[in-house]
């Protein structure tokens, strides 16, 4: 994962760009974020020449100390005497202002170039960590189970402030000392090409040094980023699940458990730093034998004649501004090869395909009657075996159904299968009669509204909460929801009523009243399809009962699941499907399941209390 200088400069030339999304892995990472930038190449060319500029007329000031030497030494027969000022004091009036024009000139071009390359990175920086978001946010639910929530955002703030950085200072650091040993090694070749070896002689040496070290960093670095995202990984996790740790009394062991990978990343991180502090010691030992030896030839030709006193000054000079800067050759490839290891995470996540596609067929919700129909549906997680065989129901418009069983039968799958969150390996699921994959995905889930046992409630107020989703209701519309889910009571107990801070995941709130609120805010959103996955799960039986009210006037003239643990509050449904094993065993009304002695009723006795 080795990149000369050469390279670079040829992958910021303007080329045929790739179109963003389809970035091939095989490419080098640099060329991968420099066509993801593609937008800005103007910018890019424009910071560019401000760097070389800057770099010309930072590498004038030694040509100005050897004029000043030779005005010194042979002032009438001077450089600038040539020129027609014969007066030494004219001669000097005249480095003076150039002086002043060069300086001035160079702090306008490092101003320039400052601004563009960091307003650069801030750019591209925004627009990939959103580009990397949305991607994310379009990836299916299996994605996010296989990954932890750390490493994630490990990716999302840390690696992509790795690339900033390295825009920020890097890309411009390469680009200056690429023109410092185009400049200075021919100012070499032309002033005094007898001696011009001995000051280029280190050159093929450092430049080799420099990118066999930064090949042998590539790995340890790449191991630096991954050791970072699983201490994030555990940082994240142990910050979500502070009460169980606390009331298990976990903290030390937590601790523990924190240590060992923080400890990873330390040790990840000084097996990078050994190698990559050897560096400039080592360029340091090459750059004295190309001073060295410049000092003493090229001495020894100005005390002979065959130079003259100023352009040996010039030389002098010149090769502590050409070989000095290499050094920092270490850091620009330490810092780079960070960025690289960080660029490909990021870009690695951006190739993630996408494996739910939306499909082309709108479905305003206005026009959704709310029939659904499974046909011989097959599903099974990655790896496991199905838990789901074969299903075929029919849930029809406006209807109440509910679906009961025991845990591990098939229910929050048939849920998820429904919201397209996971896609169906065998058989159909229709929505009034369109199969889902042709819906567009956009649509089909703006029409059907999910109560979840697990009630995710963002940091906000309480009215933004319920609002979630229906960005523009107003608060009128807010409240009423609210009354309907017998929500608005308690709510206008809470110290700030509507504006109280529910604090992350709703902490702020009792499981009931996260609940209710959950509830508001599909009631809110008034579709046409209404799924209450054990709605009622985390509340109490007098809270159960104000539920339930709620729930018989929002299901009206609406097609509801109920999925349910508990019977009774879906003893009134439609219809009731029972399922075990992901499979269908009885369906009918409370009182036909009841008739028929089956699961159901076993089900009943044993909630009701009868033997």
């Amino acid at each position: 994962m080795s990149i000369t200088l050469k390279q670079f400069i040829k992958a910021i030339t303007p080329g045929k760009s790739s179109s963003r999304g389809k970035r091939p892995t095989s490419v080098h990472p640099l060329k991968r974020l420099i066509d993801y930038g593609q937008d800005y190449r103007q910018q890019i060319w424009l910071a560019t020449g401000c760097s070389i500029l800057n770099k010309i007329f930072d590498l004038a000031p030694p040509a100005l100390i050897g004029i000043a030497v030779d005005v010194v030494v042979n002032q009438k027969d001077s450089i600038i005497a040539r020129w027609g000022v014969k007066d030494t004091f004219g001669q000097f009036l005249i480095l003076s202002i150039l002086t002043a024009i060069i300086w001035i000139l160079e702090s306008v071009f490092e101003y320039a170039y400052a601004r563009l390359w960091r307003n650069l990175a801030q750019k591209i920086q925004h627009e990939l960590r959103l580009d990397a978001y949305n991607h994310i946010q379009e990836l299916e639910i299996a994605y996010f189970e296989e990954r932890s929530t750390g490493g994630l955002m490990s990716i999302l703030s840390d690696d992509i402030n790795q690339l900033e950085r390295f825009l920020d200072v890097g890309a411009n650091d390469l680009i200056q000392v690429t023109a410092t040993v185009i400049i200075i090694g021919g100012a070499y070749f032309i002033l005094a090409p007898s001696v011009a070896w001995m000051a280029m002689l280190p050159m093929p040496l450092i430049i080799w040094g420099s990118v066999y070290y930064q090949g042998l960093l590539a790995p340890r670095y790449a191991d630096v980023r991954e050791k970072v995202g699983l201490l994030n990984s555990r940082l994240a996790n142990n910050l979500s699940g502070m009460m169980t740790i606390k009331s298990y009394t976990a903290e030390e062991y937590e601790a523990r458990r924190l240590a060992v990978e923080s400890d990873g990343y330390r040790q990840s991180n000084r097996r990078a730093i050994a190698l990559s502090a050897a560096f400039v010691p080592l360029i340091r030992m090459i750059i004295l034998a190309g001073f060295t030896a410049l000092l003493l030839y090229g001495g020894m030709e100005a005390v002979n004649g065959k130079m003259s006193v100023g352009t040996y000054s010039v030389l002098v000079f010149l090769i502590q501004r050409l070989l000095w800067p290499l050094t920092r050759l270490g850091d620009t490839f330490d810092q780079y090869q960070r960025a690289m290891a960080s660029t490909n995470r990021v870009m690695n996540l951006l190739d993630t395909p996408i494996a739910i596609d939306t499909g082309d067929i709108p479905l305003p919700v206005g026009q959704v009657r709310g029939e659904l129909m499974l046909g011989d549906v097959t599903f099974a997680y990655n790896g496991r075996k199905p838990v789901m065989e074969h299903l075929s129901l029919h849930i029809p418009a406006g209807k109440t159904i509910a679906i009961v069983g025991s845990t591990g039968s098939g229910k929050s799958t048939l849920v998820k299968l429904l919201l397209r969150l996971y896609e169906v390996q065998a058989g159909t699921i229709t929505l009034d009669g369109i199969e889902l994959r042709e819906l567009k995905l956009k649509d089909l889930r703006s029409c059907i509204g999910l109560v979840s046992q697990d009630v995710f409630l963002f940091h906000g107020t309480v009215a933004e909460n319920i609002a979630y989703g229906s960005f523009d209701a107003t608060f009128e519309e807010i409240r009423a929801a609210a009354k309907i889910a017998e929500a608005h009571d308690f709510i206008m107990q809470l110290p700030q009523n509507y504006d109280t801070i529910v604090g992350e995941r709703g902490q702020k709130l009792s499981g009931g009243q996260r609940q209710r609120v959950a509830i508001a805010r599909a009631v809110l959103k008034n579709p046409p399809i209404l799924i209450l996955d054990e709605a009622t799960s985390a509340v109490d039986n007098e809270t159960e009962a104000a539920i339930q009210r709620s729930l018989e006037r929002i299901t009206q003239n609406r097609t509801t699941i109920a999925i349910a643990h508990r019977l009774s509050t879906v003893r009134n449904a439609d219809c009731i499907y029972v399922m075990e094993h992901g499979k269908l065993v009885e369906s009918g009304r409370h009182e036909e399941l009841l008739q028929q002695q089956g699961i159901y009723a076993s089900l009943w006795r044993v909630q009701s209390g009868l033997k």
